[in-house]
């Protein structure tokens, strides 16, 4: 779990709500009720959602859960680990020869390391390899990006919507002047203004952007781990010597994570596994 994503939320809702309920050196948690307004929740929240909707493809949202999944959970892949792996490829690759690692690669279950490894036991220049991988790459952070912009329209849209809240408070607050119903009708008129402001700014500022921001974070560094791998199954196909390799790979990762590994190993990594028996091996291209 990604403690900071959750303490975060709840620290923001927090401090929110003390700001509203700390009043005269007391709490009154009745005053949380001026803030609850159904057409105001309808306006910003409906019409984001509406014009996202206008925005982008059906299959745009379908990826949510997984990027959700990706801002609260914490990624157990070790770069470490991968470099390990890598090494001990080399060494394998350099007393059996890259054919050797085909039977080895199938048994992975991370498909762009075995697709990786499974490309260089293939007959193919290591120019032409690392041209495909810096296509892929390239590609792979242009869909990064398109998804991340799903969010970055998002925080766009929600403030927009609560202006346009304000602003059919504020038509609803002056055409009611002239009527009967007196200063009441105003303030709920007002009420409904300034709230859907409020709204606007918190979907924006307390989960479109935030989640923008973690999202961004989570992919750069699952793309940092595969310029690793590609570093390491270029200088096996190139027959570089496996210390050499383990040290150039070992430059991908943090010196702070390569300490706090000095003290402690994680409780739980996720490594390249085999796959269970009875699936089906073979070749996974993408």
């Amino acid at each position: 779990m990604e403690f900071t994503t959750i303490i975060g939320i709840i620290a923001v809702f927090a401090a929110m709500v003390f700001g509203i309920t700390f009043s005269g050196g007391a709490f009154n948690l009745d005053l949380l009720l001026n803030f609850a307004d159904g057409t105001s929740v309808f306006i910003v929240l409906g019409g984001t959602l509406f014009a996202m909707f206008v925005a982008f493809p059906l299959d745009a949202f379908k990826n949510i859960p997984k990027h959700i999944r990706m801002i609260v959970t914490k990624n157990k892949k070790d770069p470490l680990a991968y470099v390990e792996i890598i090494t001990e490829l080399s060494r394998e690759a350099r007393k059996r020869g890259l054919l050797a690692l085909e039977e080895r690669a199938l048994s992975f279950e991370d498909e762009f390391l075995k697709e990786s490894v499974l490309l260089i036991v293939d007959a193919i220049e290591p120019d032409k390899l690392k041209e495909w991988f810096d296509q892929k790459l390239y590609y792979t952070a242009k869909r990064n990006e398109e998804e991340r912009r799903l969010y970055m329209q998002g925080a766009a849209l929600a403030p927009a919507f609560g202006m346009i809240g304000t602003l059919i408070g504020l038509v609803n607050m002056l055409k009611s002047m002239n009527l009967e119903e007196g200063p009441e009708v105003l303030g709920i008129n007002m009420s409904v203004a300034l709230i859907t402001t409020f709204y606007g700014s918190i979907l924006a500022n307390c989960f479109f952007l935030p989640v923008a921001n973690k999202l961004e974070i989570a992919q750069e560094r699952e793309m940092l781990l595969k310029e690793m791998i590609i570093e390491g199954v270029i200088s096996i196909k190139e027959g570089e010597n496996p210390k050499f390799i383990q040290e150039k790979l070992m430059n991908f990762i943090e010196v702070k994570e390569l300490k706090t590994r000095r003290t402690a190993r994680p409780e739980r990594e996720e490594v390249p596994k085999p796959q269970q028996k009875g699936k089906e091996k073979g070749r996974k291209r993408s």
